[in-house]
This record gives structure tokens, sequence and C-alpha cells, in this order.
């Protein structure tokens, strides 16, 4: 996935003429010519860098590099300052106000790449050797009713029988039916959590609102309650919920529900693996080849797909007709279990935990293992700490 480079100037041109250059290197370019839409785009966008121009009509780049770095969400990304001032007290006060590096007008674009190329691979360097801030996995159901849930869940609760500490999260308001599962059917956790100020919604707040399993899962719970539905929230709120719970669950998990809206589709972009649940029939299939161009669209990670039957009949699609129907590779396909899941959710345990030497419940165990070494690695498959 191509680095994504936020540059900010009040010259049109200017813009052009660099984000040009980069777009020919290989890099995603996104463009703001004032300092207020830049710092929308860096808090929604979240770029891997940004060139920030010092004179600006609104608010000139220090302030912007300033605030940029008060901000929990957007301190830690690396700023280019870019400009024709060229006294040495403004190169100092770029990087008193928080600047990595300082380039002046007119700046040869060879220079300029040499110098992007420079700062992007010393901030992945430094990522890898920091310890890990999270790491997260979301599902999303091709259309209703395919498992979505049940897989996030049992997923989550393998990761726990081989010692992880994962926290799964339901963002179904109104419909939530994790919980259900589990013996936690009026929990609202979710929803409390994201009727608070974007500035309120941290670990410490959330903490006091997940549920605790018997098999030591935890979970931010939606419940099944109509009012619940009727919440509203903003994208930087749900976002903020992402962020937070990838700090305290190894790894979060997340059921993202079955309907690529606005605020889910951000929030894809925050996962580092990213499941499409798909059943094994005509409608889901075709659902689920519009779900990827939509979710590749989006910027996402590839996705990875995961059949699950729902029918025990012998007469089953055929694994390689139904790679064909989508256009990708199958990560895994999930035996059905009506029976064995009907009496896990009776007993309000999940199935990989109440039989664990189920046939489904042996597949949901490699599929774990699976996602859970491939979202450990880096970009280049190393292991991350």
């Amino acid at each position: 996935m191509s680095d994504k480079i936020l540059i900010v100037d009040d010259d049109i041109d200017s813009l052009k003429l660099i984000g040009l250059m980069l777009q020919r290197h290989g890099y995603e370019v996104m463009a703001a010519n004032a300092g207020n839409q830049a710092l929308t785009k860096a808090m929604n966008e979240h770029p891997d860098l940004i060139i920030l121009d010092v004179m600006m009509p609104d608010m000139d780049g220090y302030e912007v590099c300033r605030r940029l770095r008060a901000n929990a969400d957007t301190r830690s990304i690396p700023i280019i300052m870019f400009t024709a001032k060229t006294l040495v007290d403004d190169k100092v006060a770029g990087f008193e106000a928080g600047a990595d590096d300082y380039l002046t007008k007119p700046t040869h674009p060879a220079e300029l790449a040499s110098r992007v190329k420079a700062m992007l691979a010393r901030t992945a360097s430094q990522r890898r050797q920091e310890p890990s801030k999270g790491l997260a996995i979301g599902f999303i159901g091709a259309k209703g009713g395919v498992g979505t849930t049940t897989l996030a869940l049992n997923v989550a609760a393998a990761l726990t029988l081989v010692g992880e500490n994962p926290i799964v999260a339901d963002f179904r308001l109104g419909s939530g039916s994790l919980g259900l599962s589990i013996g936690f059917g009026h929990s609202h956790g979710m929803a409390n959590v994201l009727s608070k100020p974007v500035n309120d919604i941290r670990s410490s707040l959330i903490d006091g609102e997940l549920v605790v399993h018997q098999s030591g899962l935890r979970a931010l719970l939606s419940s099944a309650r109509v009012k619940e539905a009727q919440l509203i929230y903003s994208a930087e709120a749900a976002l903020a919920v992402v962020r937070s719970l990838k700090t305290m669950g190894r790894p979060a998990i997340f059921d993202l529900g079955s309907e690529l809206n606005q605020t889910v589709s951000r929030l894809q972009r925050e996962m580092d693996q990213v499941i499409l649940v798909v059943e094994p029939n005509n409608v889901a299939l075709a659902m689920a080849r519009e779900a990827l161009h939509e979710l590749d669209a989006n910027g996402s990670r590839r996705a990875h797909v995961v059949v699950v039957n729902r029918s025990s009949s012998n007469v089953q699609t055929p694994w390689h007709e139904i790679e064909q129907a989508i256009g990708q590779e199958i990560r895994a396909i999930i035996s059905a279990a009506h029976d064995q899941l009907f009496q896990a959710t009776k007993a309000a345990v999940p199935l990989v935990i109440y039989q664990p030497n189920a046939v489904v419940s042996s597949q949901i165990m490699k599929l774990s293992e699976d996602l859970n070494v491939r979202v450990k690695a880096g970009p280049s498959g190393e292991m991350l700490p």
C-alpha cells in the first residue's frame, strides 16, 4: 500500500507540481490550501507524511505544526516544512514548532524526493523499534445474516485460548447480538462511549464500559435496543474508540456489521486486517464482489474473504467457483454447525471454548492463528515486537 502524503500550500501551482512529482514516485497524494483544511485532513486521513508551507492566509504553518503536535491522533506524523523563508531564525521557529525537516524554495525535485524517502524510511524504522501500538482486525459481512458476529466473537475467543489478550467490540448499535451470545444482552457500553465528546474518549473511559466473560475475553458491546440505533455520533468519535482499543487489546477485534456506510468506510482504513464474511450463494457472492470493489476503492488493505456455510446440505458450491464468482482467493471456509452453535449460545459461551474439539472450532482456531500472524507482520513481512 502506497504511503500517503498531505501537501499543504496556498499556492495552487506549487500543490500541482509537488503532487505530480510525488505521484510519479508512487506516493498517494492529498492536498490542502489552508491551515484549517490541513488540520481536518490530517485528522481524518492520517497521512504518513505532511509537507507544510509556512505562509498561508488563515493560519501560518508554524501554528498548524503546533496544533498537529498537540493532538494525540496527529502528533506522530512526520512534517517537512517547505517555505521561501531562508533566515536561520525561520528554520529555528519551524523546528521549535515541531517540524522534523525544513526545506527552502525553490528546491530541486530530486532533493525533495530524497528528503521524503529518507523521512518515511526513518519513521518506518522507528515504528519497528517501538513497542507495538496495537493491532486491529475488522469483520464486515457481505450482507446481513451471514455469521459475521459469530465469527468475530469466536476468533477473539480462540485468541484468548492461546494466551493473547484480545478485546472484541460490536459497532452495531441497536442490533448488537454479540452480547446476547455470551450472556451480556443488556450491555450498551459502546453507546455510552460514543455518546461522549471526542476528547473524552480514551482508554480510561472505555475500560469502565468493558464486560469480562468467564473465559477472560473482554468486550465492548452494543445492545439490541431500538433507541440505541438512533444515537448520532461522529466518525471522529468512532475513530477515537478504535484507536483507544488498539492500545488495549492484543489484538482488538471489531464487528463492523454489513453496511459500508461513511463511518465504516473510514474505520476499515484503521484496520490491520479486514475480513469479509460471505455465504456461498449467488446473492451473497454478488454482494461480496461489490463489497470487495468498495473496500479497495476506500483504500483498505486487501480484504480476506472467509466463507461461512450456513447450510448442512451436501450440495455445496465448490471452492474454485466461489473464487471465480468474487474474483479473489478465499482465506478459509467455515463449516455449518447449527446445533453446536445453538448449544454454545444457550450456555453463553463461545463455540471454540464450549466445544473445542469440534471440526468448526478447529477451523476457526486455524483462521485465528493465521490472522494473528499476518496482523503482526510488518509492511515487508518482518514480525513486529
